[in-house]
């Protein structure tokens, strides 16, 4: 069975709408890819991170270029239902009926961000989870299938109540975001500069359309050769005392399928199998994957989402390899700082501490490749003896 003529088409235009919404946003490629990938695998997504670290930007981003109906909204712990779903019709209610006026609410939405999830009430995440998983929302008299292709809740850290550990499963992938690094800081300055003073452009609903053609491809993408690769994968990740429910597992073929199909494959090869790193629920078990599973994702592939790809395959590798980059280009500016510009060496000398703390936290010793090795003894060396130097 050959792909439509059309697919490659509409991948094409999905990577345009990820390079739109990443303009500006620094480190968080990997996270556009991914929504993106939950958006035509029908599933959805778990950020985490501290406040401040451009989630909700990322997201409005990716439903503005794609199009869809959005809803964004900030839960707490007195959130009424009435605030995501709609108000009771009173008229209704006059006549012995409880339903629901939905318009412009979360039931109505293509797309949806909900943030700080796991303070939403029992009410809430009952009601949710109708919704999420069988894409209908129930409430009282109201009954509707609904629209939502994606929806990205957000959290500081993972609930450690198992009530809220049970419902955070129903979000297949698992994205962890971190601040800006300090050597990224002028990049994320200027960037943000410049996007704060650009228009938002107009949805385009080719893109929404593209993503629904993409999804029913996905759909029929043949899985049986990537079945006894998967099998092995899960086992050596047991065998590593990293474990996946059977719920997690099974809809993880979801995102392999759509992997495949935003490639031009109808058949998912092993290639298409680095979204299981996302399918980790902790970032220990992601990193613990990508170590247990190296040689097969080694051979990950994807030429429209390749920053998710990338780095569920290399990811320290890439980090390292920035790493060495930013400490190449600190050394190079090291030495035209003359002795009469004490701001720019303190700016300087701020830079290389900075950098070999990156370097320390991200790799331990025996992990950093030998060009890290080399290139923080470089750094060690060049930054002068001062109460800050770092040894």
């Amino acid at each position: 069975m050959s792909i439509p003529e059309t697919v490659p088409e509409c991948a094409r235009r999905l990577r345009s709408v990820i390079r739109e919404a990443s303009a500006g946003l620094i480190d968080r490629e990997v996270l556009i890819d991914v929504l993106v990938l939950a958006a035509v695998a029908g599933e959805h997504v778990l950020v985490l991170g501290p406040p401040g670290t451009a989630k909700s930007e990322a997201v409005r981003r990716v439903a503005n270029a794609l199009g869809g109906r959005y809803f964004e909204y900030l839960l707490g712990r007195f959130t009424e239902p009435s605030e995501l779903f709609g108000p009771v019709n009173l008229l209704k209610l006059r006549e012995g009926l409880v339903e629901t006026d939905t318009g412009g609410m979360l039931p109505e939405a293509e797309v949806a961000f909900l943030d700080e999830i796991f303070q939403g009430s029992t009410a809430i995440l009952n009601t949710l989870l109708g919704l999420l998983n069988e894409r209908v929302f129930i409430r009282g008299h109201t009954r509707l299938k609904v629209p939502l292709r994606l929806c990205v809740g957000a959290s500081n850290a993972l609930p450690t109540d198992e009530s809220l550990a049970a419902f955070a499963d129903r979000f297949l992938l698992r994205v962890f975001v971190e601040p800006v690094s300090d050597p990224s800081l002028e990049e994320l300055l200027t960037a943000g500069w410049r996007v704060s003073a650009q228009q938002p452009r107009a949805p385009s609903s080719s893109s929404l359309a593209s993503l629904d053609e993409l999804a029913a491809a996905a759909r029929a993408v043949n899985m049986d050769g990537t079945v006894p690769v998967l099998a092995e994968a899960v086992r050596k990740l047991r065998a590593g005392g990293t474990f996946l429910s059977d719920r997690r597992l099974v809809r993880a073929q979801r995102l392999i399928a759509a992997a495949a199909a935003l490639d031009g494959r109808t058949r998912a090869t092993i290639a298409d199998l680095w979204p299981l790193v996302y399918v980790m629920p902790t970032a220990e078990s992601q990193s613990t994957a990508r170590n247990l599973l190296g040689r097969l994702l080694s051979e990950s592939d994807s030429s429209i989402l390749q920053s998710a790809a990338d780095e569920a395959s290399r990811g320290p590798e890439i980090r390292a390899r920035r790493l060495v980059t930013f400490a190449e280009t600190a050394l190079g500016d090291g030495g035209t700082s003359a002795p009469d510009q004490p701001i720019r060496d303190d700016a300087w000398r701020l830079k290389v501490e900075a950098l070999l703390r990156d370097i320390d936290a991200g790799f331990a010793p025996e992990a950093r490749s030998p060009e890290l090795t080399a290139v923080r003894e470089r750094l060690r060396d060049a930054l002068p003896a001062t109460p800050n130097h770092l040894t």
